[in-house]
């Protein structure tokens, strides 16, 4: 019974984080503070009870709608909290000392922006700096404290997976006079390769446009997209990102079957 009772903690954790993750999708690609005002509707702008805003269960409760102006609340919201809870039981350690417990918020906190970004960008095009500063900081002293590498080894990975994207995109305006690659994009590889290292983010570029390449393809080819219409690019880093820090065995898998993995 222990056991049912803190995956259920867990789980409630999780969806109350997710709650917050919902204000920062709605708020942060519209520059609207994101800790001190409380939440409202968005359509007729009534604040939000805290009995209207428990995870999930007020969505159920209200039945979808806003409890003022009877206009349907958006099943993202409670998709999104509900997400954030199962993806907080499966990373819950099996052990709850403190390190473990640091692994776990250091790996929550991180797939809780991987998918707040990935909502964005969806939506707005656009990959929130804040964000990104918050990963490289987070990876960054995540890296130096507990794994054992070198400095300049992070460095490099930072240099290469902001650097590389970054001359490429200039090249690419210089020669065609169009922007190809998002500065948020830019910034999101170079986070990334604190954590990854030289190696892990070349594989991240690499794969990233792979697989966003093919996905553009299958798209327009059923014509879901327009041809001329841009595609975001952050979910397909942040997909390939997932599989590399979330399930290593199945990316080192999945490279030694492309041929890549000595990369």
């Amino acid at each position: 019974m222990s056991g049912l009772i803190t995956l259920v903690f867990v789980f409630i954790l999780g969806s109350m984080i997710g709650s917050y993750l919902n204000v920062l999708i709605y708020r942060l690609p519209r520059e609207q503070d994101t800790v001190l005002s409380r939440s409202s509707c968005p359509h007729c702008q009534k604040k939000i009870f805290w009995y209207e805003n428990i995870p999930i269960m007020s969505f159920i409760f209200l039945k979808g709608k806003c409890s003022g102006c009877k206009i349907g609340i958006s099943f993202k919201y409670p998709l999104v909290e509900f997400f954030l809870g199962i993806i907080a039981i499966n990373l819950m350690p099996a052990n709850f000392d403190i390190i473990s417990l640091y692994f776990f918020a250091f790996y929550l906190s991180v797939a809780s922006v991987f998918l707040v970004h990935f909502l964005i960008d969806l939506e707005f095009k656009l990959l929130p700096d804040k964000l990104n500063i918050y990963l490289a900081i987070v990876f960054l002293a995540h890296s130096l404290i507990f794994i054992d590498m070198s400095w300049t080894h992070w460095l490099l990975g930072l240099l290469i997976g902001f650097g590389f994207p970054y001359l490429v995109t200039w090249g690419f305006y210089k020669y065609s006079g169009k922007v190809g690659m998002g500065g948020g994009d830019i910034k999101l590889f170079g986070a990334l390769g604190l954590f990854l290292g030289p190696m892990g983010v070349m594989l991240t570029i690499f794969l990233s446009c792979f697989v966003g390449a093919i996905t553009t393809l299958v798209l327009i080819l059923t014509k879901i997209v327009n041809k001329d219409e841009p595609v975001p690019f952050g979910p397909f880093i942040i997909i390939v990102a997932s599989v590399q820090i979330f399930f290593p065995t199945l990316f080192k898998e999945l490279t030694q079957w492309l041929g890549i993995g000595g990369l």
